[in-house]
């Protein structure tokens, strides 16, 4: 009786805390500061997925089939189930990935109901996913159903509800639901933190703070304009290199993912190797700066961070560094730099995860298309700059089994707060975008993928990529969800002079940020990239490790001599603030 009074109580306070997130999610609506668009995302999820039901309908016999596989499969498991339950060893009918995490608690084997479960669940799945793939319908359209098939198993999957996952319902019983409690508390915060949106916390927030356990590297701010501020770092050395380096990051997130804490910082290493670094810092954009298009960000970004090194260090030469849209704006500038016959004393470029050729750019192409572009358009101009939010909730819908359910069921289902990681409070700090930027770079490289074509036009120049000749060294990663290795692969044949292409493991992030001294992965060296990324591989040599020795053995030879360490700033650009600067710090 204690116990189920106990239980009675929680679950009213758990009614309790529902009514606090009803009311944070519908508070912004009642007063106009939130206008939802889930009307038309699920239009054209319906729109999707009824030109796949359209192609298995309009035959008769087709139609049959595809119900054929889904009650065979039905009727496999129905037998399996039966003969378990009478005591005989059978193989089950639908097993999980071995990298599926959502099934790995022992009952979804050992207990017969949550199998059968389960193995119905993935046969329904699967067979989804086989509809898709087998529709004879435009490759564009069958991408989208594909993506949205995926997002819908992996919402609807049994480990996402209490009373279908066995260890939610252990702890359930165990705590008299008071992780049921808890976790709804959670939800109504997460709902008020995002404005009415549920903004999922993937990260313990309260143990990070930019400038004082991240972005840590000792700098200054020597330079600013109304698009980003220039950080000079600190030399850690006897003697530099007398080619300085400047790092272009992508303004889709923050600069401090290179610089996360000392252990994994590729800025406070690459310091350490002799260079003097200066690192962008983009602002985060508000609505005065919605008219700040591609040209906007290459003159007082890029070339403007390129002219105040020179400034500072004396030196007529940089290295450059672009990582993700960072590089692509990098590749932009050079090509257009090529096309006025000028290198602006650009001696190398390197490229991290940088896309110039579109066509092969993974699952963000399913939300490229005119009618959504356009729509997006029309949204940036009600306010001028695109939501970060927005952005970060497609890269999370990318790797939604890794990046969205299991912190729903964590924190939500099980009341328990995620653990501190420094690369995914980063991942949660977004950043606006600029209205005619993003409209810029969403129209002309992923839509009509014009820069590869040799049909882009900025600032007066058509930009032809062969035009490039300076020496550039580009990295992909195997796993990336962003930028794909294929994409990245294919665009670096575009350049007029070979890259040195290096295939690293892991993702978009962590196979960038992967410091020596961990010892994580490998990575691929080989030929010049041509023909196909498959083919590259089988000729490429796998080492252990990190690539970043490789690419300062790279580097090192074609930086001049060691010349005396340089303090951050000099009396043109004395500094202006520690780093890592204010822009930083804004929230979206």
């Amino acid at each position: 009786m204690d116990d189920f009074e106990a239980f009675a109580g929680n679950l009213a306070r758990m009614v309790e805390e529902g009514g606090r997130a009803m009311a944070a999610y519908l508070r912004p609506r009642e007063s106009g500061k939130v206008k939802d668009d889930v009307a038309e995302d699920i239009a054209d999820v319906m729109k999707t997925l009824g030109q796949v039901a359209e192609f298995w309908l309009a035959d008769p016999q087709r139609a049959v089939d595809a119900q054929s596989r889904l009650i065979g499969g039905y009727l496999s498991l129905w037998s399996s189930t039966l003969k378990r339950l009478s005591g005989e060893e059978v193989p089950p009918v639908a097993t999980p990935s071995p990298r599926d995490a959502r099934f790995s608690d022992s009952e979804w084997s050992s207990n017969p109901f949550f199998d059968a479960l389960k193995q119905t669940y993935l046969i329904t799945s699967n067979w989804a996913e086989d509809l898709v793939k087998d529709a004879e319908i435009d490759a564009h359209t069958k991408h989208k159903a594909d993506f949205y098939v995926r997002q819908i198993a992996g919402a609807v999957s049994p480990s996402n509800f209490v009373l279908t996952n066995p260890e939610i319902l252990r702890a359930t019983i165990a705590s008299k639901g008071e992780n049921l409690v808890r976790g709804m508390k959670m939800l109504a915060e997460d709902i008020e933190a995002g404005g009415g949106d549920l903004k999922i916390r993937q990260s313990d927030n309260t143990k990070f703070q930019v400038g004082v356990n991240l972005a840590t590297t000792p700098g200054k701010v020597v330079f600013q304009n109304e698009l980003m501020q220039l950080i000079q770092y600190a030399p850690s050395t006897e003697t530099v290199m007398e080619v300085p380096l400047v790092i272009v990051p992508p303004w889709i997130n923050k600069f401090y993912v290179l610089d996360l804490n000392p252990e994994k910082s590729f800025i406070r290493w690459a310091v350490a190797q002799g260079l003097t670094v200066f690192v962008v810092s983009w602002v985060n954009p508000d609505p005065s700066h919605a008219d700040k298009g591609f040209e906007s960000y290459m003159r007082d970004g890029v070339l403007k961070a390129v002219e105040v090194a020179q400034e500072i260090t004396g030196s007529k030469d940089v290295h450059t560094v672009g990582y993700c849209v960072g590089g692509t704006m990098l590749a932009i500038t050079l090509a257009w730099l090529a096309a006025r016959r000028k290198t602006a004393g650009i001696r190398t470029a390197t490229f991290f995860t940088a896309q110039v050729d579109f066509s092969l750019a993974g699952d963000l192409k399913v939300f490229i298309d005119e009618e959504q572009v356009s729509y997006l358009e029309r949204k940036m101009l009600e306010s001028g700059v695109l939501d970060g939010r927005r952005m970060a909730n497609a890269f999370n819908m990318l790797r939604a089994n890794d990046l969205i359910w299991p912190y729903v069921v964590n924190n939500y289902l099980k009341g328990q707060s995620p653990f501190p990681f420094d690369m995914l409070y980063w991942n949660a700090d977004s950043t606006r975008l600029p209205a005619a930027n993003h409209s810029f770079y969403l129209r002309n490289c992923y839509l009509e993928n014009s820069l590869a074509k040799g049909d882009l036009t900025i600032a007066g120049q058509k930009l032809d990529l062969r035009k490039i000749k300076i020496p550039t060294y580009s990295v992909a990663t195997r796993e990336d969800h962003i930028a794909p290795a294929v994409s990245v692969f294919l665009g670096n044949q575009l350049f007029g002079t070979p890259p040195r292409f290096v295939l690293s493991g892991s993702g978009h992030i962590a196979g960038v940020v992967n410091p020596p001294s961990r010892g994580k992965y490998e990575y691929w060296t080989g030929p010049a990239p041509s023909g196909t990324l498959e083919e590259w591989i089988a000729q490429a040599e796998m080492r252990p490790g990190s690539w970043w020795p490789d690419w300062i053995a790279w580097l090192e030879p074609q930086s001049g001599a060691q010349v005396p360490p340089r303090e951050p700033g000099s009396e043109k650009y004395p500094p202006l603030e520690d780093a890592p600067g204010s822009y930083v710090k804004v929230r979206a």
